[in-house]
């Protein structure tokens, strides 16, 4: 079915194609365009076989000026651009065609889809109203680095494919459809003269608003998934409702996470928050606008409900400049006059804001704003109850619900932020804090279990300390604190997400959350509700080992009595956070994911233990090797007996983008979460065999051997910095926070996302399957390697968590480009060692590339998958020249060629811009 829409992408594609070239042609030449088609057909040529291809392709890269450069990125880049809008169309012309097909059935992977099959299964409405109740699904906005695109890129990439939808329609007159070319030829005729580089990094304000780009899809789309649910309910479970907690929700860390980001100082993150907040209030006032607008109802046509006319009357009793502007309103026009009320209030709840102009001032409330969302929903549900008496609940469903749903899931604060902060900066905290009040003067030196009960006994305590006598983090870290108590106060703790601990390794690291936040309560003078405000304190356990020792971390933590009366007062729940990218860059693909799933299994066990609900929050990113692919098909891989429905997911970088610029796109991609989480709740739990077990303990532990043996080796520093594009990526101004942690030039130094970044610069890809292949090879290569090889056909067949990992490293090795990753192994040839590491990853790519297809007895990667495989060899074709031009560049860095550093740099940055647009992923 899909495959019938091949001949539609590929006209477009053409169609813009020759567009684009006859723009290169107009504005740069047309020997610039003759080069451009030179260089496509050199390197086809190459990957057919032709061995004089490779030679001329050297000699026409080394003979080429940095103007011929520039036009050669610019020209393959977008292409490559116009090439994701094509397919970005065809994959929401495939959807709609999906639905329709599939109709009046549900279709696959939808919300009435997973109610559906509640009802073919027998499920009862009391078990299946469990299910909904349980639906707790939160996605967390982050800023890593990974979105290499400015805003005006992506606006001008937006106007393009909406004149592309606007020719869609099958009455677009001929003259018409002259104009929309015309104007079709405009844009990319400015996108071919707009820089895609930033002039300098963004700041993390700038990087908070770019995170909210997507607000506007995000407000739309987030209640019509809900409303799917609400309506397949009515359909197949008429008894069983929403409750009132929202189903989805959003998060953020930008403008919170402190971690290695010296940028994210408390009064950014208060601008942060005051951001936030203000988004929330104004798409609230225009909702509140448009609604009134419609409500044209009238008393002398259908009088409103009591309920609406008592509202109006006390607030007029109540404020006595609504009675006053009230009295300048149509009488009988109640529902108008009701949401002037709610205008109003909101404007105040604006005002509110003001505090937070004011961090060295307590709150003063605002007469008349809203409290909290809850005051704002019961005002709006006024409106639905009186429709609802009055025969208007169709008004309801498609005006007022979707409103409702939005105070629900946005509130008056848009997302929660979260707070993120390394371990040991905390510790360093307390130590001196500690110390230096003589409170605990040798806390430094205690052991764990000791500085456990010296937190413990010293929280809450009254000290006198001068805080200038302190170090700039200590100062930092209470003005924090101090801010966050004033917020909690004023605007309520929903405003603030999780304190989440990075690289959490001990029980004692996270009392210190509690320690600090305890110690905030003295801030003003203290506040009659402090005890009632909960902050959530969330460990990140990241590394392999960290991964591995969480269950005795949690066990510890939990049976602490302080700590386990915090957990009661709220509701026993608790967070934990994974790492997928740094255990990933830690211990290799096989190792992390093994370490990811095993230790949320034994987690969960000792929170059941202790009669505590677990949500797993899972730090994905968008590529294979941090998490990423099809989060749907990673929720039903995760362990049953460790999920109950609730789910707490990154949305990182590039992702944002991806899922949430395009309507369709962003309904798709939410819709199929429910589906995945409702599918997975009620599955049955299915204990992993133990000689499943056993075997993948053996195969993590030989393939963790092998990727440390790798990035271990004396050379590999040297060999990493020369094969791949890092040190240009660690320059790249695409976002706030540094590239490093530490200083230093181990792998451990590094962050996940350049990490990952760099090898899908190179197309080696190793991060996502690097180890694997040795560890299969060996395993099947005992003497029982018949039997060996049918249990991990059996595991993949049989086991979800199994099948999608190897899924993903089959993805990841048809995505990686061995023919040009070794251009880029010649670059390392003058290191000691170079050339052994570059034969390591060649003879480790061969090896997994053949167990994969074993295991899954394939004669091909992607055999089941065709469309994509096809895609994946035609975008070769625009995506292999930009990584050889990049290798030039690289090569002219290394020998000192005669060329301003400046403009060398700026290339090496559009040629990485490129490859990322062509792969559709950075890091």
């Amino acid at each position: 079915m899909d495959e019938n829409l091949f001949p539609r992408l590929s006209r477009e594609i053409d169609q813009l194609g020759r567009l684009c070239g006859s723009i290169i042609t107009e504005l740069a030449g047309k020997e610039s365009f003759d080069l451009v088609e030179q260089l496509r057909k050199l390197v086809r040529q190459m990957h057919q076989g032709d061995e004089s291809a490779d030679q001329q392709l050297r000699e026409l890269l080394q003979g080429l000026t940095e103007r011929q450069i520039n036009v050669l990125t610019r020209g393959f880049m977008i292409f490559l651009e116009l090439s994701n809008i094509a397919e970005d169309r065809r994959r929401v012309r495939i959807l709609r065609k999906r639905r329709r097909d599939a109709y009046p059935e549900p279709a696959k992977e939808t919300v009435r889809a997973a109610i559906a099959s509640f009802a073919e299964r027998g499920i009862s409405s009391s078990q299946v109203q469990e299910y909904v109740d349980s639906l707790r699904i939160e996605l967390v906005l982050t800023a890593h680095p990974t979105e290499a695109k400015r805003r005006a890129v992506r606006r001008l990439l937006g106007q393009i494919r909406d004149l592309l939808s606007e020719g869609d329609s099958d009455d677009v007159l001929p003259s018409e459809k002259e104009w929309l070319d015309t104007r079709l030829s405009g844009q990319i005729r400015k996108l071919w003269q707009t820089d895609y580089i930033r002039p300098w990094r963004p700041t993390v304000m700038q990087e908070v608003q770019r995170g909210l780009n997507v607000k506007h899809v995000l407000w739309k789309q987030v209640p019509q998934v809900i409303n799917d649910l609400r309506r397949s309910l009515a359909q197949y479970y008429p008894k069983v409702k929403l409750n009132q907690a929202p189903i989805i929700q959003y998060g953020s860390w930008i403008g919170g996470d402190r971690d290695g980001n010296p940028f994210v100082t408390p009064e950014v993150t208060r601008q942060t928050i005051a951001y936030l907040q203000n988004e929330a209030i104004v798409s609230h006032l225009q909702g509140c606008v448009r609604l009134s607008k419609s409500l044209s109802i009238s008393d002398h046509q259908t009088p409103a409900a009591d309920g609406l006319l008592k509202s109006i009357a006390a607030a007029s009793q109540r404020w006595s400049v609504v009675k006053e502007e009230l009295e300048k309103l149509p009488p009988r026009e109640t529902y108008r006059r009701w949401l002037f009320v709610v205008q109003w209030r909101l404007s105040r709840t604006q005002e509110t804001l003001a505090v937070l102009d004011q961090p060295d001032q307590p709150f003063a409330e605002v007469d008349g704003s809203y409290h909290s969302a809850d005051q704002l929903y019961a005002d709006v549900n006024t409106i639905a109850e009186s429709l609802q008496a009055t025969g208007n609940e169709h008004l309801v469903v498609t005006e007022v619900q979707p409103w409702l749903d939005q105070i629900r899931v946005f509130g008056l604060h848009m997302a929660q932020l979260d707070i993120r902060q390394d371990s040991g900066v905390y510790h360093g905290v307390i130590n001196e804090l500690l110390s230096k009040t003589e409170l605990v003067p040798d806390i430094a030196e205690r052991a764990e279990i000791d500085r456990r009960r010296a937190l413990i006994d010293t929280m809450g305590k009254d000290f006198q300390l001068d805080l200038t006598t302190c170090s700039d983090e200590t100062q930092e870290t209470l003005e924090l604190f101090t801010l966050l108590r004033r917020v909690a106060r004023s605007l309520g703790m929903r405003t603030l997400g999780s304190h989440i601990l990075s690289m959490t390794r001990t029980p004692s690291d996270l009392l210190t959350i509690m320690w600090l936040w305890r110690w905030s309560e003295r801030v003003d003078g203290g506040d009659p509700n402090d005890a009632s405000m909960l902050l959530p304190v969330v460990p990140l356990f990241e590394t392999i080992n960290d991964l591995r020792q969480a269950p005795q971390t949690m066990e510890q933590l939990i049976s602490e009595p302080t700590y386990r009366e915090y957990l009661s007062q709220q509701d026993n729940q608790q967070q934990v956070m994974i790492g997928y990218s740094d255990s990933t860059k830690d211990g290799g693909f096989l190792a992390a994911q093994w370490a990811l799933q095993s230790s949320q299994t034994k987690v969960a066990e000792v929170a059941e233990k202790h009669q505590v609900s677990i949500t797993f929050f899972h730090g994905r990113g968008g590529s294979l090797a941090r998490g990423g692919g099809p989060a749907a098909k990673g929720v039903l891989s995760l362990p049953k007996s460790a999920f109950g429905g609730s789910l707490r997911i990154t949305e990182q970088g590039e992702v944002l983008a991806d899922r949430y610029d395009n309507p369709h796109i962003a309904h798709r991609h939410l819709e199929q979460l429910v589906w995945s989480v409702l599918t997975a709740v009620s599955r049955d739990p299915e204990p992993v065999p133990e000689r499943w077990s056993t075997a993948i303990n053996e195969l993590t532990s030989i393939s963790y051997q092998t990727y440390r043996q790798l990035v271990d080796h004396p050379s590999f520093a040297d060999f990493y910095r020369s094969v791949t594009p890092i040190n240009a990526i660690e320059q790249l101004p695409i976002g706030s926070r540094p590239s490093k942690r530490k200083k230093g030039n181990r792998v451990e130094d590094l962050r996940a996302i350049p990490w990952v970044y760099s090898w899908t610069q190179c197309r080696a890809m190793i991060p996502a399957w690097y180890g694997s292949g040795t560890a299969f090879e060996n395993f099947i290569g005992t003497e029982q390697g018949d039997s060996k090889l049918q249990l991990l056909r059996e595991m993949y067949a049989q086991w979800p968590f199994f099948r999608i990992t190897i899924d993903n490293a089959t993805l990841a090795l048809a995505q990686a480009n061995m023919p040009v990753f070794a251009w880029y192994g010649q670059l390392a040839k003058e290191i000691e060692g170079g050339q052994q590491l570059v034969d390591a990853v060649f003879q480790e790519h061969r090896r997994t590339q053949s167990a994969l297809l074993q295991i899954t007895e394939r004669e091909e990667l992607l055999q089941p998958i065709p469309w994509l495989s096809r895609s994946i060899s035609v975008r070769n074709g625009y995506v292999d020249p930009l990584n050889l031009l990049q290798c030039e560049l690289l090569r002219r860095g290394s020998i000192g060629a005669d060329s301003t550093s400046v403009e060398l740099e700026r290339l090496i940055h559009l040629t990485i811009k490129g490859v990322s647009t062509g792969m559709r992923t950075t890091g």
